[in-house]
């Protein structure tokens, strides 16, 4: 696999340079005002509750994550609060962060396990003074504030100390929104604060909701874009988007605010759209920049909850889906889908959940993963983090080493590929899509990686053309599923591929290169690794040079 290599001072000064001077002044300003100022934190007595005029919907669910009265897995990981307590750094962050969130209060069979429920509510009121530790940042207050509120409107009667803590927590978020975060974050902060606004009255309740509103005004045409993508183009963030929509419109309903309710309702047939097309047949998302199984709710549910409030969705039709605006295509023909990666990496001041995975794409055969990307199970700053983010991680192709784009550090980019010559079609026999991008430009000679797939029966021809001077080493990547096994043929021109339990066979073979098949991994959810295969195919030549794979497979 490519490593990074060592940046001189200078060089590391050259790539925070490429990295900041994308953001925006409220950005660099909401940095200063966030890490310096320490607003008060207001006991006051919580607000009255507002009386509420329509019928509640059991919103989404997730996965059971307390398995005990004090014990929670998050992550693939399993703990117990009694020897960790709530924020011990023994633990990931992320895995903290969501103690703190009480996903469970509204998840599978939660109303089972009421009891513990409210002894974990009266024990994080006690044991969690503000405003120090994960619980109080920001993020972890407005997933709280909604999941607390809908446990109460799911007919759980709250404490008066429940109550007060809302109150307290919402005044304290309202002066620490994440504008130098902006992105899914921001759109949080605001959704916990029209949670709060409607369901408590008064003149501090109207000021929450409005200034909730005033946020979803402006973040709302920017961060959902025309074709109905989130604009952070992952589509596990997507998701968790698209069920913040859903519960804004339930919430606003329920407390009789239909024009709330509609400004959510317009973009939810669009984003349901891009959803269902940016999924697998599996039902789950392909892993595109931050993406994998397990964190958002998954479609079944999604498609549940909509349809329980109101919505027709219907699935995508085969043959093309072209995202215009956010980039993606979607080949659909026979039993056969492949989803492919022609989009830039993401807002260019908002780029943290994006990975190095330009023309990358995922194929299924009759249901099945057969090509991926390898996904994501960590976030941090740790090596994995850096590995997983990269261009070699994904099924595209890789020039001397370096990613696509320079991703570094847990959640940052430098320079950034950007896409061009994007075109998706078909004709009598096939279904076709080709882009390419910049992201090597800077190595001389600039090369340009040029990427075209052709998805005809029973066949998928994938064409890499490498444009510019100079001599190069190419390699492209084809990560294998989990369940895939890969036998190469001794003259290493042809790969044999086998769906162990399903008994579809296929054959990869290449020109241009030398074939391999090579240990790899894939990560289909936080905190969980399945060892599996990939192939590479290599070349060390002089530009412009052209690698050429097809991917055949037999009707079952």
């Amino acid at each position: 696999m490519p490593t990074t290599r060592p940046l001189t001072a200078i060089g590391k000064l050259a790539r925070l340079w490429r990295t900041v001077r994308h953001l925006k002044r409220e950005q660099l300003t909401g940095r200063v005002r966030f890490r310096f100022a320490q607003p008060r934190v207001d006991l006051s007595p919580a607000p009255a509750r507002r009386q509420g005029s329509g019928q509640w919907v059991t919103p989404a669910s997730r996965k059971t994550s307390l398995t005990g009265p004090t014990c929670f897995r998050f992550l693939n990981h399993e703990a117990d609060l009694d020897g960790h307590g709530w924020d011990d750094p023994a633990l990931a962050k992320l895995w903290r962060y969501n103690l703190h969130y009480f996903d469970d209060l509204n998840a599978e069979g939660a109303v089972g396990r009421s009891v513990w429920h409210r002894a974990l509510i009266a024990r994080w009121i006690a044991e969690n003074p503000p405003p120090s530790g994960s619980g109080w940042e920001p993020y972890p207050v407005s997933l709280r504030i909604v999941n607390w509120i809908k446990w109460v409107l799911g007919e759980h009667e709250p404490t008066e100390d429940m109550l007060h803590w809302l109150a307290v927590q919402a005044r304290w978020l309202e002066r620490r929104l994440e504008w130098h975060l902006l992105g899914n974050h921001l759109f949080a902060n605001a959704k916990a604060l029209i949670f709060a606004g409607l369901f408590f009255a008064g003149d501090e309740a109207d000021r929450w909701l409005a200034l909730g509103r005033s946020i979803f005004a402006r973040e709302l045409p920017e961060q959902i874009l025309a074709d109905g993508g989130q604009f952070e183009l992952s589509p596990m963030y997507h998701a968790i988007a698209l069920e913040d929509l859903l519960d804004l419109a339930n919430v606003a309903r329920t407390f009789g605010l239909d024009e709330i309710a509609d400004d959510m309702v317009s973009r939810v047939p669009s984003m349901f759209a891009w959803l269902l097309a940016m999924s697998h047949p599996d039902g789950e998302v392909a892993f595109f920049n931050d993406s994998a199984i397990g964190i958002a709710p998954d479609n079944v549910e999604l498609l549940r909850y909509a349809h329980d409030l109101g919505f027709a969705i219907e699935p995508p039709a085969a043959g093309i889906t072209h995202h215009v605006q956010s980039g993606y295509a979607r080949l659909e023909l026979g039993d056969a889908v492949v989803i492919a990666d022609l989009a830039r990496i993401g807002p260019d001041y908002l780029p943290g959940h994006a990975h190095a995975d330009t023309l990358s794409f995922e194929i299924s055969l009759g249901g099945k993963r057969f090509f991926v990307n390898s996904g994501t199970s960590v976030y941090g700053t740790g090596p994995e983090r850096q590995r997983q983010r990269g261009t070699a991680a994904h099924s595209t192709l890789v020039l001397d080493g370096e990613n696509s784009s320079e991703v570094w550090s847990g959640f940052r980019v430098g320079r950034r590929a950007k896409p061009f010559d994007v075109a998706v079609y078909g004709d009598e026999t096939s279904l076709i899509a080709h882009g390419a991008h910049d992201g090597y430009a800077h190595r001389p000679g600039r090369p340009v990686h040029r990427r075209k797939w052709c998805l005809s029966e029973g066949k998928l021809s994938v064409a890499d053309t490498v444009e510019g001077c100079g001599v190069h080493q190419l390699e492209a990547y084809f990560h294998l599923a989990q369940g895939i096994s890969a036998v190469a043929h001794t003259d290493n021109s042809v790969v044999e591929l086998s769906d162990i339990e399903g008994g579809r066979q296929a054959t990869f073979s290449a020109a241009g290169g030398i074939v391999e098949v090579i240990p790899s991994s894939w990560h289909s959810e936080f905190g969980k690794r399945s060892d599996t295969k990939a192939i590479r195919v290599s070349a060390f030549r002089s530009l412009p040079y052209a690698l050429s794979y097809e991917l055949a497979w037999s009707a079952r």
